[in-house]
């Protein structure tokens, strides 16, 4: 609270948590966001909010200014792809990590789904193989394409994915050193009566942000800058203008340029991991969405900032499942039946009469709706 009396003001009323089920009000939010119906973008990034913000940062000894706001702009950017099975499965481009998910599809596309049985050794030891060797080229890699090329066309090559490919054992876990990521992200996909669809994602980062609310705007601060390194040899090294790696990629993947499957999650490093599960379990196993997010899932690597690299294994796997895991090398860590550090995911289907079917995640609060 002394570090950020703001942001206790708001969220320790009284210098306490608020209790389940009281009414919490946010009347300094509220005030920012009148503003904002009133005034459009620039009443954020040109107008009182912007101001406000500012000489909170520079009061603060922060660095964002007046005109760091009124420079920004957005980017209409062209989605990265590949075919997955005759479907385009479609990712946000870099800085994001979407092309990781892109590259094990690749890698996934060499190996028979029809003799791999849903929840096997197999089933699992391929998905966080494939996942790790795309996690090597993008550590390698990622950053604001403006300020280093990143080598897409390769990187998404079919003959390079049967190379990766081959390089898979199937009875031991190869071996990736990965860096800590995660935290508070949301996902959500909506499909209207047209077949307009839009799979989108937002993210705080950690759960609070920068835990810093801005002023008396009552804009909680997020903190994505934590992926930028001060280690000027670093692919992420900070450099003005310059954005850094980020984790967020939902995705869809399309059958004849039509939306058949819109479906992400929140999690760091661990979305492209579920996407995976998620995708493979409604086009190879014929799952429902709400079967593919209900049933068991991993999560590999530091996600959430953990000390270790363990693949994490919701409980309901088979025993014999994870002792073969575990056989091969994988450093497993048996989880909660329905445990939220393996992600929140939803996802919606369309069929080919256009029928809609949408699955939430018990895991989180969540609900898929119908009208």
């Amino acid at each position: 609270a002394a570090l950020a009396p703001e942001a206790a003001a708001v969220y320790l009323p009284g210098g306490a948590v608020p209790a389940a089920g009281s009414r919490f009000v946010q009347r300094k939010l509220a005030a920012s966001l009148r503003l904002l119906a009133e005034g459009g973008r620039d009443a954020f990034y040109k107008g009182q909010i912007a101001e406000e913000i500012s000489q909170y940062m520079q009061a603060s000894g922060g660095y964002l200014t007046r005109e760091d706001f009124a420079g920004h702009q957005g980017n209409w950017d062209e989605p990265v792809s590949t075919d997955y099975h005759g479907y385009a499965v479609y990712q946000v481009p870099p800085n994001s990590q979407g092309f990781t998910a892109l590259m094990a599809l690749n890698i996934l596309e060499h190996f028979n789904f029809g003799e791999i049985a849903h929840g096997s050794y197999e089933y699992y030891h391929l998905l966080v193989e494939a996942l790790k060797l795309s996690f090597r080229d993008r550590d390698r890699v990622l950053t604001d394409p403006a300020f280093s090329r990143i080598p897409l066309a390769q990187l998404l090559d079919k003959q390079y994915a049967s190379l990766l490919a081959a390089s898979i054992s199937l009875v031991k876990a190869g071996t990736l050193n990965s860096e800590p990521v995660g935290r508070d992200t949301a996902y959500a996909a909506v499909v209207d009566d047209e077949g307009n669809a839009v799979s989108f994602i937002q993210s705080l980062y950690f759960e609070f942000g920068s835990g810093v609310v801005a002023g008396n705007t009552g804009i909680l601060l997020q903190n994505r800058g934590s992926f930028y390194s001060l280690d000027p040899g670093h692919i992420n090294t900070l450099e003005p203008h310059k954005r850094t790696f980020h984790t967020l990629m939902p995705a869809m993947a399309c059958l004849d340029g039509k939306p058949v499957y819109l479906y992400g999650t929140q999690g760091g490093e661990g979305q492209p991991q579920t996407q995976s599960l998620l995708l493979t379990r409604m086009l190879h196993y014929g799952m429902d969405p709400q079967a593919a997010v209900n049933a068991p899932r991993f999560v590999w690597g530091r996600t959430w900032g953990e000390p270790t690299q363990e693949l994490k294994v919701e409980r309901r796997v088979a025993p014999e499942v994870l002792s073969k895991l575990s056989e091969a090398g994988h450093l497993v860590r048996s989880v909660g039946d329905y445990d939220g550090i393996v992600g929140h995911a939803h996802a919606i289907s369309i069929d080919a009469n256009g029928y809609r079917s949408g699955g939430t995640d018990p895991r989180c609060d969540g609900a898929a709706i119908g009208w």
